[in-house]
């Protein structure tokens, strides 16, 4: 039996077919374009998103010989706090998607906080008021259309997070429904009740009606309609992006940490079955939701990491492919004093600010574009030390092994940066793209194609360790005129 994977990331969508060992079996990727209508808005045509992923779906199928009847099940991960409005009747979006990227209701955010609804946000939603989150973003495209509002209240309009919005159209239009992990992203889900908080829903005017069912993150959602793959199959698994790549990298565990390098860069720790307050800037989140019963997580958000080397690529042409980079960076010793902080849409956490921008500092005539190029790479390790930091305030303890995964986490030259910055172990598994996999097994432990976590744990070995080979003096060095970079690009767009 196999089972098919739908990974719907900021940038592409992919799918890939996993056989019942966790072995991959075919993949099919296609990137969709990102839309830039204003400075720090980012938008999605949901239509391209659609046609992408199911364009991807199609196509792995035929790569991996496998007919949709020989699929046991389906799962489904997404970018997570993008959201899509759609019309009930028609299923046909209501314009183009509002990315988690978009610093658009950052005046929205502002007005809220001094309003006082930032403490009710982070105690209900454990989040913080900010442009990241989905709910400012349906009270902005709600506020711009007063008869949407009414529509919604009449249950003629629905909206969503990405699987959402992919789980209706793969149904027909029969099933509106989410998951935890990505209900705990809208600033509208009590993480506490595990419902959709009336508070909330009343302070930025989100009519109940227009939201989705709420379920397990692992459990039949419904079933494909039979024309779009050639049969019905069960879409049995639903997870965020980066908590579907927490589970799939195996960390059932109190205190198991792993780091994705994608678009952005995210560190999630499990911490149990109760949630656990931030005081260092993390965010307090579901991780996923099984027989009922929420495991929480702390997590560390950077909104911009392998996308600063698309920038290069796209906005300033200094590669062709994304790949270049590594050749590139390695034409220099090191970083030759320049710093790349990419704030191009902010920075998360642990600094929350909406008005960062990108900034590259300590440039002299002897700077070439391999020192970009590597300010570029050692960005992401950077950002992620910041992530560490935080979370260790957090926990109260070291994390002694940091979990990888993402594109970039097959780049040896900036795992062993990030473990030498860091000062701790950092291993990557055999499957890079824990994402889709994490989905995959959520999807196979509600079909009975994976008995229980315990098994899947091992299907997820270490491929290599990476150990710090750095002197501390280097790396505080290092890491102290990283963060004098941060602070001159905070505040910029204010």
């Amino acid at each position: 039996m196999h089972i098919l994977s739908l990974d719907q990331g900021t940038t592409s969508s992919r799918a890939i077919v996993f056989d019942a060992s966790a072995r991959t079996v075919a993949v099919a990727q296609r990137e969709h374009p990102q839309l830039f209508p204003a400075p720090g808005h980012v938008e999605h045509d949901p239509e391209q998103i659609w046609k992408t992923q199911l364009g991807t779906a199609r196509q792995a199928l035929r790569r991996a010989g496998v007919h949709a009847a020989g699929l046991a099940a389906l799962g489904i991960t997404n970018q997570r706090e993008t959201i899509v409005l759609w019309e009930r009747s028609s299923g046909t979006p209501l314009g183009n998607a509002i990315v988690w990227q978009s610093r658009i209701t950052a005046p929205l955010c502002e007005r809220l906080e001094r309003s006082g609804l930032g403490t009710e946000v982070r105690e209900r939603t454990g989040l913080r008021l900010d442009p990241y989150f989905s709910g400012t973003k349906i009270k902005h495209l709600l506020d711009a259309d007063r008869g949407l509002r009414r529509r919604a209240r009449r249950g003629e309009i629905l909206c969503g997070t990405i699987d959402c919005f992919l789980l209706w159209r793969l149904t027909g239009g029969r099933v509106h429904a989410t998951d935890f992990s990505n209900a705990s992203r809208t600033l509208l889900f009590n993480i506490h009740t595990l419902d959709w908080d009336p508070v909330l829903l009343d302070a930025l005017d989100v009519p109940r009606e227009m939201l989705p069912e709420v379920r397990d993150s692992s459990g039949v959602f419904g079933e494909t309609d039979r024309k779009l793959l050639g049969h019905s199959v069960p879409i049995a698994g639903i997870a965020g992006d980066q908590q579907a790549a927490t589970f799939g990298q195996g960390c059932f565990r109190r205190g198991a940490a792993k780091n994705t390098y994608g678009t952005g860069c995210f560190l999630l720790m499990n911490t149990g079955t109760q949630p656990v307050a931030s005081r260092h800037g993390l965010l307090t989140t579901i991780g996923w939701g099984l027989d009922g019963r929420a495991t929480y997580c702390l997590e560390g958000s950077v909104f911009v990491a392998g996308a600063a080397v698309q920038w290069l690529r796209d906005g300033l042409g200094l590669i062709r492919r994304s790949s270049d980079i590594e050749a590139l960076a390695a034409s220099v010793e090191d970083n030759g004093g320049v710093y790349f902080v990419p704030a191009f849409v902010g920075l998360g956490s642990p600094h929350w600010d909406p008005y960062a921008r990108g900034t590259i500092v300590g440039l002299t005539r002897g700077s070439t574009v391999g020192h970009l190029a590597r300010a570029a790479i050692e960005a992401m390790a950077f950002q992620s030390a910041d992530l560490v930091t935080a979370m260790e305030g957090d926990a109260g303890t070291k994390i002694r092994r940091l979990r990888v995964d993402g594109g970039a986490s097959t780049n040896d030259a900036l795992m062993q940066f990030q473990a030498d910055v860091l000062g701790t172990t950092v291993e990557r598994p055999r499957h890079h793209e824990s994402t889709a996999l994490g989905a995959a097994f959520l999807a196979g432990l509600a079909t009975g194609v994976f008995r229980s976590t315990a098994a899947l744990s091992e299907l997820q070995p270490v491929e290599r360790t990476f150990r710090p080979a750095l002197a501390r003096r280097e790396r505080t060095a290092l890491l102290r005129c990283w963060r004098h970079a941060v602070e001159r690009s905070r505040g910029w767009a204010r």
